[in-house]
């Protein structure tokens, strides 16, 4: 490895490559980190992506672009690319390769053809080996396409996950109802959650899932008119690939991902986060199946990619499902109904919450078509999407809500495109929504060198431009009333060191919920990092964000629109032995303040362990809190089960600890044990309404059980 931390294999011309791939690899294959002597390839092992997800966004929020993260990395994950088809957009979207790097993955491959293993990666310039390790478990090269008969004989993925848990500490939904009370409302279910995934797939082939989850406090029912069978929430999908000119084929549960998001963003909206470059271009990845657990934001019905021609393939999706709602008669036109918002809390276990299960029909019908140009340097698209619904949506009459979608049908249109040259990626997308609300985003990313990379991105949405599976970037969860710019930069000098920052300015031309008047912020992010070899990795953050709110409990019939400034700082330390133990420990403070009012601060202070004995995986963490109050709450990411997200928030003062065990029972069966609490110091009611727990502690159990056949 040079200083630079690039690998010292190049690519100086056709023959050096036909030297290393057909005498130097099989070596490698010997040599180089693998556990059997002969092995092939790498193996394809666990990963911890909560682990994964707290390095790219290591400052989270309450939003759902940290779910929404886990699900896209959970997909690559159970379902490797192949790096012999894989294009340069499917490349972006692991969020591990830098625009340079995929330029030189793109030239190797043309140069030389299909890859003969993944130890092949070490030839080609601009990967090191840190990127390469990190990309292992998203990547594969398969050797031989089986026809379609021969390959559901050998799938890659065939498992079956439960996993259940239960609050150990009586929550008030679940208490009896006390007569001197004036609460009446219990939850129907029982205290426990379930959960069960089954997949059978292989990868770039076909892909079966069923999902099947029902929270605590949900009972067991079936009524097929609001898809409701048995389990509170279920989700499949069947998909077919890569046969011959249908790229694509899905039956089921599905989602869409299009140029910048501003139609379609598949489901989520990436946040801002420590990965200040990547972050700002959204690759098209098309149709996925859905496998989350989030009950709204994906399609149910049917969905194929078609390829017209060798660069133009078209999609086409069709969409029906239930959302929930509380719709009412209008009382004007008979049988019309109306709604004031689509709930997605995903919660039904109260009365209300079952009755408005399902209660609103949801219609979509969609259609892609991308152009990919020759050079393969870029490519164009359209996107159309049409949604209706069976009940007229019509929002609580606030003034915020005077530009808001109004009526039961959107359709919104969109073109996007990118391009690549030389070192600089340009990219872009348009849209024009229903109501004439126009949204537009565009961006740049450049490398300046070896050592420094550069993005900038700019943003306008009307505030009555309405895109509702919209996800593009932006400073709110939804792309409206909004116009932005972003710059990133990130700077590394050599393999040890890297230093990065961004700085986004935004401006909401129409008041918003909680904010009674236009109003502009800013948000700026610095981030130093310290790996001096593969063991240690040491990093330290600062994020300030300014933006406007009314003040609370105003004195006025107009509250006062203040501006507010929240503070973190953070340092994290970790030493890991792979396969062996990891320490990790972290201290992470903030503040939060109205203008002209007292700061709210909390601090955190975290030690996590993890240590493998022969079979058993032992993972611990013990953590101390204070803050002054909610304002000042501190989100910390958390070790889970195999395919499970855990992002608690921390606030008021007390300790947070957890331990958590993976054993192999057989070489098929793995068992999780997963015992947490939480203790406060200072409160003696947890939550409030029916989630109020009486008493210092909350506390929860949790196991899971995957079958691999």
């Amino acid at each position: 490895m040079n200083s630079n931390g690039k690998s010292d294999v190049f690519v100086n011309n056709k023959a050096t490559c036909a030297i290393f791939r057909y005498f130097f690899l099989p070596l490698l294959g010997i040599f180089i980190g693998c556990q059997n002597l002969f092995a092939q390839e790498p193996p394809h092992q666990e990963i911890d992506l909560n682990q994964f997800i707290q390095d790219f966004i290591p400052i989270a929020s309450d939003d759902n672009s940290n779910s929404g993260l886990y699900e896209l990395l959970f997909q690559l994950y159970t379902n490797p690319l192949d790096l012999n088809v894989a294009t340069a957009d499917e490349l972006t979207a692991t969020l591990i390769l830098s625009d340079t790097q995929i330029k030189s993955f793109i030239d190797y491959r043309k140069k030389l053809g299909p890859f003969l293993s993944l130890y092949e990666l070490q030839a080609i310039p601009d990967f090191d080996l840190i990127t390469i390790r990190r990309l292992l478990p998203f990547v594969m090269v398969r050797a031989i396409i089986l026809p379609l008969k021969e390959s559901f004989q050998n799938p890659g993925q065939h498992f079956l996950l439960l996993r259940s848990g239960r609050l150990l500490e009586e929550q008030k939904g679940f208490s009896s109802i006390d007569t001197a009370s004036r609460s009446t409302s219990r939850y129907q279910g029982k205290p426990f959650y379930g959960n069960l995934r089954y997949r059978y797939a292989r990868a770039g082939q076909y892909s079966f899932g069923l999902t099947m989850e029902n929270d605590a406090g949900e009972k067991l029912s079936w009524k097929p008119g609001r898809q409701i069978f048995g389990a509170d929430f279920t989700s499949f999908h069947a998909q077919i690939m890569n046969r011959g000119k249908l790229k694509n084929l899905i039956i089921g549960d599905y989602q869409m991902q299009a140029g910048q998001g501003l139609v379609m963003a598949g489901g989520f909206s990436l946040g801002k986060g420590s990965e200040v470059i990547r972050t700002t271009y959204r690759s098209t990845t098309g149709l996925r199946p859905f496998t989350s657990v989030l009950e709204a934001g994906f399609f149910r019905g049917v969905a194929a990619t078609y390829s017209v021609r060798k660069q133009l393939d078209v999609s086409l999706f069709y969409s029906y499902t239930r959302r929930d709602g509380n719709p009412e008669s209008t009382g004007e036109v008979e049988d019309e109904l109306r709604v004031s918002s689509l709930q997605i809390s995903g919660y039904h276990r109260t009365q209300t919450e079952r009755e408005n299960y399902g209660a609103v029909g949801e219609q979509n019908v969609g259609f892609h078509a991308l152009y990919k140009l020759s050079s393969q340097r870029g490519q164009i698209g359209m996107t159309i999407l049409s949604t209706a619904y069976s009940a007229s949506l019509h929002k609580k009459d606030d003034l915020y809500n005077k530009f808001e979608f109004q009526g039961n049908q959107n359709t919104v249109i969109g073109f996007h495109g990118d391009y690549r040259w030389q070192n600089i990626h340009f990219f872009g997308e348009g849209a024009r929504s229903k109501s004439g609300g126009l949204g537009g985003i565009g961006g740049l990313i450049a490398g300046l060198g070896k050592t420094i990379d550069f993005t900038l991105l700019l943003r306008h949405y009307d505030r009555n431009f309405h895109s509702l599976y919209g996800g593009a970037i932006s400073e709110a969860t939804r792309p409206i009333n909004e116009t932005g710019v972003y710059w990133g930069v990130r700077y590394a000098p050599n393999r040890r060191w890297q230093f990065s920052g961004f700085y986004d300015r935004f401006h909401f031309p129409w008041l918003k919920y909680q904010i009674d008047a236009p109003s502009d912020g800013h948000d700026y992010f610095l981030h130093a990092l310290w790996k001096p070899n593969k063991k240690l990795n040491m990093y330290a953050i600062f994020h300030e964000k300014h933006k406007a709110h009314n003040e609370p409990e105003s004195q006025f019939p107009i509250p006062r629109v203040l501006e507010t400034i929240r503070r973190t700082v953070m340092m994290n330390f970790e030493y890991e032995v792979p396969l062996r133990f990891s320490v990790r420990t972290r201290l992470q403070g903030g503040s939060f303040r109205y203008e002209g009012k007292a700061k709210s601060s909390g601090i955190t202070i975290v030690q996590d362990i993890s240590y493998r004995f022969s079979k058993l995986e032992l993972s611990t963490r013990i953590a101390f809190f204070k803050t002054d109050d909610y304002d000042s709450r501190q989100y910390v990411y958390e070790k889970d089960m195999l395919y499970a997200f855990s992002l608690p928030a921390y606030y008021d003062q007390g300790t947070r600890h957890y331990v958590m065990l993976r054993y192999p029972l057989s070489k098929k069966m793995k068992v999780w044990l997963r015992w947490s609490q939480t203790r406060y110091t200072k409160m003696d009611t947890i939550s409030s309404g029916l989630s109020e727990i009486q008493g210092k502690k909350r506390s929860e159990l949790k196991a899971q059980v995957i079958y691999q056949f």
